[in-house]
């Protein structure tokens, strides 16, 4: 039997919310959203996925996503939404680059951690997606402000692959909101190697941007995956 943390036991999942900080993640997101679902429509406009698909931006930091995301799950269209915090972050582990992806297992924030829901099959999906790129499974944790050299280190040592300022944040808010399937999917842009002063001025910044943008169809795998009867 499935637990709740693999997306049993909640309410019937009907749409999908996609919460990111930054203008930037959400244009890649809602281009890559169109595209993907203009390919996929029918003759009738309509398209095949299991329901609304809403990218959300949240504004950066903790405080921010959690009242965003709050508010985007107390309207009818989200009430029951599965939430994924997506965008960038910055990898902790020596070896990673840019562009890699991370998929957690679990968010970690002031308030404890947070299990994700469907892991395996998001990984199994941005690997179809995204053949060649790097996958890391592994716990996400969070911050209140960037983090730079020498503090890497120390939160490496807790066992986290990466850090970012929301994921903790939405998924804590969205399952405060009540049960619902969550989890947290980020394209590394810095890592210890490859320290980033700003987002699109640099190679590294440009590899996570066109990595973001082909994440879609694996998130909407997921979702439709979430209204398949459970055994």
């Amino acid at each position: 039997m499935d637990s709740p943390a693999d997306g049993a036991g909640g309410p019937a999942v009907t749409s999908l919310l996609i919460a990111c900080a930054l203008g930037i993640e959400q244009v890649a997101l809602r281009s890559a959203l169109r595209k993907t679902r203009a390919g996929r429509s029918d003759r009738s406009g309509r398209t095949p996925d299991a329901g609304p698909v809403t990218v959300l931006r949240t504004g950066m930091g903790p405080r921010n996503a959690e009242r965003a995301t709050a508010r985007a799950l107390g309207t009818d269209r989200n009430r029951d939404a599965a939430v994924i915090a997506s965008g960038f972050c910055a990898g902790l582990a020596p070896g990673m680059n840019p562009g890699d992806l991370i998929v957690a297992d679990e968010t970690r924030g002031p308030h404890g951690s947070t299990p994700c829901t469907g892991t395996a099959l998001l990984v199994e999906a941005l690997s179809r997606a995204l053949p060649g790129r790097t996958v890391h499974t592994g716990p996400l944790t969070g911050s209140d402000h960037v983090v730079r050299g020498p503090e890497r280190a120390g939160l490496r040592a807790t066992g986290a692959l990466a850090v970012d300022m929301e994921s903790a944040a939405t998924l804590l808010s969205a399952l405060s909101a009540g049960a619902r399937p969550v989890a947290a999917v980020r394209v590394v842009v810095d890592a210890p190697e490859h320290e980033l002063v700003r987002i699109g001025t640099v190679r590294g910044g440009i590899s996570a941007f066109r990595v973001l943008r082909a994440v879609i169809p694996a998130f909407l795998e997921w979702h439709r995956s979430l209204l398949l009867p459970r055994r």
